[in-house]
């Protein structure tokens, strides 16, 4: 046997093996979000989903559903400067499709990072990219999402400070230090891009700053894209009671930074806290519904099922091609 003939053995192996994986993922992904969209929805009869949700006006539902399409719309945004950072753009179409499944799972089932980054792995890599281009770009989205949060946190911490002080229990000086310190987070992060041109080394990573226009672009569309889930939030909760968006901002931006730490599936129970904290005498059984129904449950029933769609094309596209090849051999 050739050390050739070894070659290409060892590199089928791997390849099946790496297939295996990524099959496997991809069904147990299907699996967890199946059972969460269950699980969620099984503490709640038919009739209180209904009646909470059918409470609410109709006008309040619509701009909060529009608010989150404009959210998921912003994150296929990342996902195409992340690409296109990582020095591998895709058409706009091929990363929407992506990005969307990926995230309408990844929010639900936990661990985004991981969940949706296992999603992206198995579009992106059938459409030519490496495993380290995928890692490159899953980074980025991970990064904006920390300074878009931290973004967002500095404007609603510095600007409403009297709640994030009752929601946190810290003191005013404590409570201007992190709104400070996101800020100079921030600050630090664009001029990193600005001006500081070798990669950034840690161990046997080595990360490489992204120009200064991308790295603005991440600040600007990771807090946009907070500031539309919060006026997601917001929407639903003013039909109850009279609160400002900055306040709601301020408790999402918290909740948030909560379930990064504890990744949470879907934030279950924790911004259910928060907001209660913020409302305890309203009772906002029927907003928070809405509120999942329309950010969380419908993007991930509407993403599994189109993550099943794309998985059965990708397969029958994969057979046929599989029986273009074998025609020939068994002609000649």
């Amino acid at each position: 046997m050739t050390q050739a003939h070894e070659q290409t053995e060892a590199k089928q192996e791997k390849t099946a093996r790496r297939r295996f994986w990524t099959i496997l993922l991809t069904v147990l992904s299907v699996a967890l979000g199946g059972y969460l969209l269950y699980r969620t929805l099984a503490g709640y009869s038919m009739g209180q989903l209904v009646e909470s949700v059918r409470a609410l006006p109709a006008g309040r539902l619509a701009a909060a559903g529009g608010f989150a399409a404009a959210s998921y719309l912003c994150l296929t945004g990342i996902d195409w400067l992340a690409l296109r950072a990582a020095g591998k753009p895709l058409p706009y179409p091929r990363v929407a499709l992506a990005a969307f499944i990926s995230l309408s799972l990844g929010h639900s089932i936990g661990f985004a990072g991981l969940s949706s980054g296992a999603i992206r792995y198995r579009f992106y890599t059938r459409w030519g990219l490496h495993t380290a281009d995928v890692a490159k770009a899953v980074l980025f989205c991970g990064v904006t999402v920390a300074v878009g949060l931290m973004a967002l946190g500095a404007v609603a911490v510095l600007v409403h400070p009297g709640l994030a002080r009752e929601v946190t229990g810290l003191s005013e000086g404590a409570v201007l230090a992190a709104g400070l310190a996101c800020a100079g987070g921030v600050a630090a992060y664009l001029g990193l891009a600005a001006w500081w041109r070798k990669p950034l080394t840690f161990r046997r990573w080595s990360i490489e700053m992204p120009p200064l226009p991308l790295a603005a672009a991440q600040v600007g569309l990771g807090a946009v894209n907070f500031a539309l889930v919060s006026a997601c939030l917001h929407q639903v909760l003013a039909a109850v009671s009279d609160v400002g968006f900055l306040a709601v901002a301020s408790v999402f931006v918290i909740a948030n930074a909560a379930v990064l730490i504890t990744h949470v599936p879907g934030g279950v129970g924790v911004i259910e806290s928060v907001v209660v904290h913020l409302l305890p005498k309203t009772d906002v059984i029927g907003p928070l519904i809405a509120f999942r129904c329309l950010y969380f449950l419908g993007p991930l029933a509407l993403g599994l099922v189109v993550f099943a769609v794309t998985e059965a094309v990708f397969r029958w596209r994969d057979a046929g091609g599989e029986a273009r090849e074998v025609a020939p051999a068994r002609s000649s």
